[in-house]
């Protein structure tokens, strides 16, 4: 698989405090890598770094060859390389579901606004929500709302998806539903960088795993069942042995 993504001594601050520390990675067209640790670690920030969202102070961020730069006039163009859903899903509430998830697409890509509909419902169909494509967001749940956003952003055609803690405001109930459509996305090949704190899911989805710590990457892996069975490092373990988790759950 050929590198989509490659981030040299990338160096984030606000101000006096150090956020991101030198970090490095290189990601492969259909690799999914998911990136846990404790709050602020810095690992939603990092997200945000890789698609312009936020300016670095040092480092290279490159997609597909292509340098991330949050203040180059171009940067819109370089987003649609990057899809990113968030945790707050950022669903307009005056828009139905069909027209949030077409706005972008029609608007920003100039695409035909009856092929955007045809394949936004086909894709609203993949994740069972075809029959809300007329309701408001305030008519659905929060697990529906975040599969809305995951169409929304997959309807862009990314080379890659950023997904920050997607789960992190949804009842627990909710969570099976939204994580199982990104289970989905994983096996049909998509590139996906995925901060959680589902530790099930992490393990049953990850090709490789990134563990952060104070702003760092602590300890990475391809050998995703032997972290989650014995990490190398002593801050992972410590860090792991807070959950109680199945990872029978999602395989």
């Amino acid at each position: 698989m050929s590198e989509l993504l490659k981030v040299t001594h990338l160096h984030k601050e606000f101000g006096n405090n150090v956020v991101l520390k030198d970090i490095n990675l290189s990601v492969k067209r259909g690799e999914v890598v998911v990136i846990i640790g404790p709050s602020g670690c810095g690992k939603s920030t990092f997200l945000r770094c890789l698609n312009g969202l936020e300016e670095i102070q040092g480092g290279i961020i490159t997609v597909d060859g292509l340098p991330v730069e949050a203040d180059k006039r171009d940067i819109t163009k370089l987003r649609q390389k990057i899809g990113m859903v968030f945790q707050s899903y950022e669903l307009f509430p005056h828009k139905t579901v069909i027209e949030n998830i077409i706005l972008a697409p029609t608007k920003v890509q100039k695409r035909n606004k009856e092929e955007v509909t045809k394949e936004a419902i086909e894709l609203l169909d993949k994740v069972g929500l075809s029959d809300k494509k007329d309701y408001y967001p305030r008519q659905l749940s929060g697990g529906q709302k975040q599969r809305v956003a995951i169409v929304r952003a997959l309807v862009m055609h990314p080379e890659i998806i950023l997904f920050d803690e997607v789960t992190a405001a949804l009842d627990p109930e909710m969570v099976h539903e939204v994580l199982e459509t990104m289970i989905k996305l994983a096996k049909s090949g998509r590139t996906m960088l995925i901060v959680t704190h589902e530790m099930s899911f992490a393990e049953a989805v990850a090709d490789r795993i990134l563990f952060f710590d104070n702003g760092e990457i602590v300890e990475e892996t391809e050998d995703v069942k032997g972290f989650f069975k014995e990490p190398v490092t002593e801050r992972a373990q410590k860090f792991l042995r807070t959950f109680e988790y199945d990872s029978a759950l999602y395989i």
